[in-house]
């Protein structure tokens, strides 16, 4: 099983770049601080502090399984990120 820690980087990372991208396509654009940036990172934001209260979780009855949720719960999350990120005008 992997390590707690590669889960919490694997969050920050992925999250991290989601943001990342927002700010290289509003640059790209021109859209600084545009709503819809703000709004995808502010999500991103959510995101990371749900998952990261679901790591930290002492009450748990099946370590393995609730990470596995965790990993599955941040790819479904970035995917709609991702997704809305592409869905922004140019």
């Amino acid at each position: 099983m992997a390590s707690i820690r590669d889960l919490k980087k694997d969050v920050n990372f992925v999250l991290g770049d989601i943001i990342e991208a927002v700010y290289i396509w509003e640059e790209g654009s021109n859209n600084q601080n545009s709503e819809e940036g703000s709004a995808i990172i502010d999500k991103a934001i959510e995101v990371f502090d749900e998952l990261m209260g679901q790591i930290h979780a002492k009450e748990v009855d099946d370590r393995k399984n609730h990470f596995k949720s965790v990993r599955n719960t941040l790819e479904e999350r970035a995917t709609e990120l991702i997704e809305q990120l592409n869905g922004l005008s140019s």
